[in-house]
């Protein structure tokens, strides 16, 4: 495994770019994955190359006749790492706006009168879209809550609210606030238990940079994610969409193939860049099992970096050496609990009596870049309900380490130390 590999752990490190220091600040310590995480210098190798070339695809000549191919393959090496197998996979702006085009034509084509349903955990990346086409549509919108001390939705909460007439349903995989996943597999279960016809799309976003993704076990109908999130860049999303959803009528060009959701030239560098991501993911498997298939690798590249980013998230809660862990620490509290085994590479918690953006901006003044989350638009839904105006995000990837993880616990505990002294007096 990763942990046990120091050399590894180099290796990894050494194919991303600005993995320790940044170009504006300089050296600095990178706890931000969950707003955007490293990009593999492939990728920048890659997307230098291919903006430089003037030709598109289509036409009769070697450059187009390379780009279309380059984009076949990197398709085919997208159902390779998500493990689809069947669908099409598309680019577009962003995830986000794939995300809302999705759902918009779900909802257009749902019949009259159904419903669409979705939770109260979800990012506004998918949340608002429902929300929008809901009313656009005429369709009741549904919320499942979630439970704020675990921050999860299960698929007995989804049952619980589940009618027959529900045609769209959305789902979120992974927290971006908290890193807390969601069983997408056991939902999309309880949904078609009682609508079977129910288009699912899926938010996979926060989840894609861990490295386990099996749409084939989804049953869902859509499933989208952002490059700049998964070791790309950015400036484009990714989205899989069922044969079912691929069948529904959609904006197209008139004439065009029927099956075509793109809507003008793709940037071919962008799907170049997808390939130079799965290229990794191959790699890392190879090196911490001993199996050939490139897909078999992916999986064991995702069970190596889950059970990484676990010991990385168990240093920071519980210790690391002589330093005492988040979970020690005077009136600090861990956001969905300390020991929440649906954890996926972020911690977030809040300090009574010190503004979590004080504390970034004390941590970052001591080179280790985190994120202030607020109850605003964006992360509200998770924090209004615990009482919290705001919560502190480290949010860590599998090319973290735990001497890193160390130096934050040791800024953290001149920060309680500091409050503490300043309470007393």
């Amino acid at each position: 495994m990763i942990q046990d590999n120091p050399n590894l752990v180099t290796a990894i490190r050494d194919r991303f770019a600005n993995v320790d220091s940044c170009p504006f600040q300089g050296d600095r310590i990178y706890f931000e994955n969950g707003g955007g995480a490293l990009t593999l210098k492939s990728v920048i190798e890659t997307t230098a190359m291919y903006a430089a070339v003037p030709d598109n695809q289509g036409r009769d000549n070697p450059a187009a006749k390379t780009l279309s191919i380059t984009i076949s393959k990197a398709k085919a090496d997208l159902a390779l790492l998500m493990n689809a197998e069947s669908g099409q996979f598309i680019v577009g702006e962003t995830g986000t706006e794939l995300l809302f085009r999705m759902v918009r034509n779900a909802c257009l084509n749902a019949p009259k009168g159904s419903k669409i349903i979705g939770s109260s955990i979800e990012h506004p990346s998918s949340k608002s879209a429902a929300l929008h086409w809901a009313n656009v549509a005429g369709m009741d919108y549904v919320d499942v809550p979630f439970n704020a001390s675990s921050g999860q939705v299960t698929a007995a909460d989804y049952a619980a609210q589940m009618t027959p007439d529900v045609a769209v349903a959305t789902v979120l995989h992974a927290s971006p606030v908290t890193g807390i996943g969601m069983d997408v597999a056991a939902i999309s279960k309880a949904i078609r238990s009682i609508a079977p016809e129910c288009m699912i799309i899926v938010d996979g976003i926060q989840h894609a940079a861990h490295g386990q993704m099996n749409l084939a076990s989804y049953d869902i109908d859509g499933y989208a994610i952002s490059p700049y999130k998964v070791f790309s860049r950015h400036g484009y999303g990714v989205a899989w969409i069922s044969d079912r959803l691929t069948a529904l009528p959609h904006e197209a060009l008139s004439g065009g193939p029927v099956d075509n959701w793109e809507l003008g030239t793709r940037d071919t560098g962008a799907y170049a860049a997808m390939s130079d991501v799965v290229a990794y993911f191959v790699w890392l498997g190879g090196e911490v099992s001993c199996e050939t298939d490139p897909r078999a690798r992916i999986e064991a590249a995702g069970r190596a970096i889950k059970s990484y980013e676990k010991a990385l998230t168990d240093a920071l809660i519980n210790g690391t050496g002589n330093l005492p862990g988040l979970r020690d620490m005077d009136n600090l509290t861990i956001l969905s609990g300390a020991g929440n085994s649906a954890r996926e590479g972020s911690v977030s918690f809040s300090v009574d009596g010190i503004s979590s953006p004080d504390i970034v901006k004390t941590l970052n003044d001591n080179g280790i870049r985190t994120h202030t989350r607020t109850a605003d638009h964006y992360s509200g839904n998770i924090l209004k309900p615990l009482g919290l105006p705001d919560c502190v995000r480290i949010s860590m990837c599998h090319y973290n380490t735990t001497q890193e993880v160390a130096k934050a616990l040791g800024v953290m505990k001149d920060v309680i130390d500091s409050r503490s002294v300043w309470s007393e007096g």
